[in-house]
This record gives structure tokens, sequence and C-alpha cells, in this order.
């Protein structure tokens, strides 16, 4: 006989019972909150705690219901006649009235009372191990208004084995009495999710695993935003998405404004272009060419004049005026696309005697910014294309991000089909009001352009210092939080959050620690708690192109959202980088 088959020995100790090598840790509930919501088991057993729940029920016949419900409402009145209620008189009123409304849907049969017991039972492979895991428990429940309670040498009575026909013993204090609605509040499956036809897989729900799919396109707003610290997780999430996309609508085009370098090699491995803005050789974005505009050139115009001004802030008055004119004759006088040698042979002509503006656009022929001085020389047919602002100094990046998004907004507007604009590190954008507003105004009108944006940053509180940035995050219809250091009062304020939601981001697991990254996605009405996972050809191939897990460097720094969800177990392995081994394919995805 295997050792698998011999029957396990059991050993009750005082609070817990040994079966075989594991441990059994039981908690009792022995009273509820004034309100219990659906789906709260989601927040009280995350994919991750080891606990069992064990829900018994029998159901109270009607007879026997309406007499306890009349008991209860004698009760309250009599408190309340004998006016011994004192600071509880509101207390009373409030369940003689809940008392007298049971009462009436027990006696039409809308709804029943039950005999109700429930139980968890945290498990670990030492007595420490699982007394640890049930105080997490504890702790998760008080948070709640729930009261539990470890039974103290009642082990036995607490796990024995339900029984179809009568309750049997049970330790003291075990029961409640609860209606129907109360009772299907302790079922984890009623938790809310979304399946919309033709979206892509955003993650899994912690409470269940349940498949939570979004079609961006089926909505007013295209646009979704990404907040989470430095290794939550988001980035990515933001490359799942743009996989996602394309495999599910091969025809969209995607673009990337890049800071960090991240997604070139996505970009690269998607049949797409990289332009490379530090670096001339590898491909060039014109900011003077009129193409952005739809070869409006005195619109043009006036965009190169605010892209200029954002690059010298030291402008003076007649300055600034005469760099405009000098703009204005350069689009006038020919049809052809200038480049900033062109503009450097205008200023000349217009610019006062004390001006320096001829000196300042130097930098566009000798300077660090001659990269941009020439004709672009990006592949017009390239459906992928991440631009990539790695190596721009920070005094010139506002400059890069003005002219950047105006080429952006150009081809959203001259292209057909849909579009995902994938904005990484958003933050940058935040920090300077010319580039914010414009953002603000794309985002506003991408739907227009069979359009989304897809924000990736760090923190909300970057965007809502500013009536455009706020502007902005009212106009993304989803939202994800993945882990924050903190949740401030005006990002709870805006995005609607719970506190036990403000209180849980900051704890949120990392994919380093969890194998997967926890979030919070806010969509529309919903707030749904994510596990964001992938399959395994998805991890594979991000693997090989951002550089993470056993496919190149980076293991350490970017979580391994890939790790295969194991539905046999109902819950997410953790994940360690030693000993790992690929998933087998007939382990079968999760993120397919």
């Amino acid at each position: 006989m295997t050792s698998e088959a011999r029957p396990r020995a059991a050993a009750e100790g005082t609070t817990s019972m040994r079966v075989g090598r594991r441990y059994l840790a039981p908690l009792l509930v022995r009273r509820f909150p004034p309100e219990v919501p659906f789906g709260f088991l989601g927040r009280v057993l995350p994919p991750h705690a080891d606990v069992d729940l064990r829900i018994e029920a029998h159901r109270i016949p009607a007879e026997r219901a309406l007499a306890i419900v009349h008991g209860a409402r004698a009760v309250a009145e009599a408190e309340l006649v004998a006016g011994r209620a004192g600071s509880a008189t509101a207390e009373l009123e409030v369940e003689r009235a809940a008392a007298e409304a049971l009462g009436r849907a027990v006696a039409q049969r809308a709804q029943e009372l039950w005999k109700v017991g429930i139980a968890f039972v945290a498990h670990g492979p030492s007595l420490p191990r699982a007394d640890a895991e049930r105080i997490r428990l504890t702790e998760r429940l008080a948070a709640l208004g729930f009261r539990s309670r470890i039974p103290r040498y009642e082990v036995n009575d607490a796990l024995a084995p339900v029984g179809p026909a009568s309750a049997g013993s049970r330790p003291t204090g075990y029961w409640q009495t609860l209606s129907t609605d109360g009772l299907a509040a302790l079922f984890p499956f009623v938790d809310e999710t979304l399946l919309e036809s033709n979206g892509i897989l955003i993650g899994l729900a912690l409470a269940n695993a349940n498949p939570v799919f979004l079609d961006r396109w089926s909505h007013a707003s295209h646009s979704w935003g990404l907040f989470g610290t430095t290794g939550s997780g988001k980035s990515f999430a933001a490359s799942l998405v743009v996989l996602r996309t394309r495999w599910l609508r091969p025809e969209t085009d995607v673009l990337i404004l890049d800071p960090l370098g991240e997604f070139s090699r996505l970009a690269t491995a998607l049949g797409g272009s990289v332009v490379r803005l530090a670096d001339p050789a590898r491909g060039r974005l014109n900011p003077l060419d009129p193409e952005t505009t739809g070869g409006d050139r005195k619109e043009k115009a006036g965009r190169v004049g605010v892209m200029l001004r954002a690059l010298f802030p030291s402008l003076h008055d007649e300055e600034s005026a005469a760099l405009d004119a000098a703009v204005s004759r350069l689009y006038a006088r020919s049809d052809r696309t200038p480049t900033f040698d062109d503009l450097l042979d205008e200023v000349p002509r217009l610019e006062p005697p004390s001006g320096r503006l001829r000196s300042l656009l130097e930098v566009f022929r000798s300077g660090s910014l001659s990269a941009v001085n020439g004709p672009s020389t990006l592949a017009a047919g390239s459906r992928t294309v991440a631009v990539d602002f790695a190596g721009i100094p920070d005094d010139q990046l506002p400059f890069h991000l003005a002219y950047v998004l105006d080429w952006v907004y150009g081809r959203l507007r001259s292209r057909p089909g849909p579009k995902l604009v994938v904005v990484d590190e958003a933050h940058l954008l935040a920090r300077h009001g010319p580039t914010a507003e414009f953002l603000d105004r794309v985002v506003r009108h991408m739907r227009h352009f069979d359009a989304g944006l897809l924000l990736v940053t760090q923190n909300p509180d970057d965007f809502l210092a500013h009536p455009a940035g706020r502007s902005l995050l009212r106009n993304l219809y989803a939202t994800a939080f993945f882990r924050l250091p903190e949740v401030s009062a005006e990002t709870r304020g805006f995005f609607q959050l719970g506190s036990a939601e403000a209180e849980w981001l900051p704890k949120a697991r990392l994919p380093r620690d969890a194998g997967y990254s926890e979030s919070l996605w806010r969509i529309g009405e919903w707030h749904l708690p994510l596990a964001v996972v992938a399959s395994t050809p998805e991890y594979e191939f991000l693997g090989a192109t951002l550089g993470v897990g056993s496919a190149g460097a980076g293991a350490a720094t970017l979580p391994l959202e890939g790790e295969v969800y194991t539905a046999e177990k109902g819950r997410f392995p953790s994940w360690s980088p030693e000993g790992r081994t690929a998933p087998r394919p007939d382990d079968g995805p999760a993120g397919a």
C-alpha cells in the first residue's frame, strides 16, 4: 500500500487538528456585522490564502420561521414600550422595522430563514504556519466587522463532516439565523465579473479566478490607465494588453511613447519600427513636417511656435514675436517640407538687433538637437512604432514630447482603422503644462479616430494636481491600480475608492513574491480585484522581447505574471527563481 493510500491519522489538539502531515486550524464566526455585501468573501479569502470555507445551511420550516420573526419583533417592541432601551432606541426601531419587513417577505414566500453555520479552516505544514494563517484571517474578518472565535476543545465538532439530514454536533455559538439574502452573501461565486464579447482578458478575479474580459472599443471612451509603483507589474500588464489587442484585431496600429526604452524589442518583435530620438541613425521624426496637421501649414506654424517656446522658456516678448513671424514666413513661402536649416536661414531676416534667436536655434544645426534636423525617415507603412526617449536630457524633454504628441495626433487623424497609443511613464507629461493640456485634448478626441490610450505611470496624484490631468483621468473608462506606496485622500475621493480598497493597495502582492500581479480595476462603476496572468505562449514571447525570466536579463526586476495558473489547486502558485521549470503545454494556458 502506498503512503497516499493509507488512512491519515488525525490527532486533535486544543485549538487545532493534525491530519497526516497537515495542520488544520478552524475559526468560527460568532457575530455578523450589520451589513454584509455580496461577494465579501473575495476580500477575506484571497487566492494565496491556504484556507478552506465550510458553509452548512438548513432551511427552517415556514411556520417556525414566522414564529422566530414575530418573536424578534415582539422583543424589540417590548423593550421600546418599557422605555429601557436608552441609547439603543434607534437600533431597536431599526430591528423592529426589519422584523416587520422580513415577516411579510417570509409570509409571501419571497424569503426563507436558514440555520447557518460557517467555519474557516486554515491549513499549514506546521502548527505555527496554520496558526499564522488563522491570525491573518481573523484580522481580515475583523476589518469587515465580523466577530470570530477560535474553538477550544471543540475542534472535532467544528471539523465534523456535514450531514445532509441533520445538523449534527457543533460547537457552542456555531449557528446563526439568516434570511435567504443573508445566506446568498456568503457564497463567493456571486462576485460581479465582466465577460464582454470581443474583449481581451485583463485578469482573473482574485475571489474565484473567474476570467474578466473587457472590450475597449465598445465603450464611449477607449482609454485605460495603469498605475503602480516600480516592480508592481504594470509594464508587463501593458505589454499583455498590446499583445492581446493585436491578436484579436491584427489591423490595429500601435504607437508607443517609451521614455525608458523598455518597449523597443516588443515593437520590433511585432514587426514594427523604433525611432530613437537621441540617435538619428535609428530613425527621425521631423518636428516641422506639416503632415501631422494634414497639410495645414498655418496650423502647423502655430504648433511649432508652441514647441519652441517649450524648449526656450526664457524668450523675451520681442524674441518670441520674431520667432512666430519667422515660422509663419517659413510655411507661407513654399509648399516643400521645411527643416531646421531652413528656419535658421529665415530667422536673421526678422530677429531684433539685440536678439539671440539664431544662437539658441544653432542647437539644431551643430548642437545636441541636430538629430531632429532633417526629413522624417520613418517607414510610412509601419503598424507598430515605438518612440524611444532614452538619452534625452531633462531640459529638452518638453520639446520632444510636444512634437511627438503632435506626430501622434496627426497619425491618429490620418490613418483609418483601430489604433492604440501606449504612453509609458506618463507622469513626465504631467510635469509640463502645455504637453499635459495637449495630451488631454488628444484623449478627448481619440474615440472619433477609432483610437484608445493606454496610460502607464506610477501615481495618479501626478495628474490630479493639474486641471488638464484631472480632465484626462475623467476620460479613462478603465483604471487599474497595482501596488501603490500609499493612497492619498485625493486619489480616494477622485476614484471613489473605499477605505478597505485604499488600505489594501499598499499591501497588494508583488509579482516577485506571488508570481502574479494583484491589482484593483475600476471599470465604470465596477471595482474588481484581479490577478494579471499570462499564458505559456505569451510569457515565452514577452520573456524574449522584454528580457524577463529565463529568456533574458531582468528576471529580478520584471514580475512574472506569466506563471501559469494551476486551476486544479484553485489558487496561484508561488514563484521562486531557483529551480523554475517552464509549464508544460498541456498545463493549459490561463491567459489565452
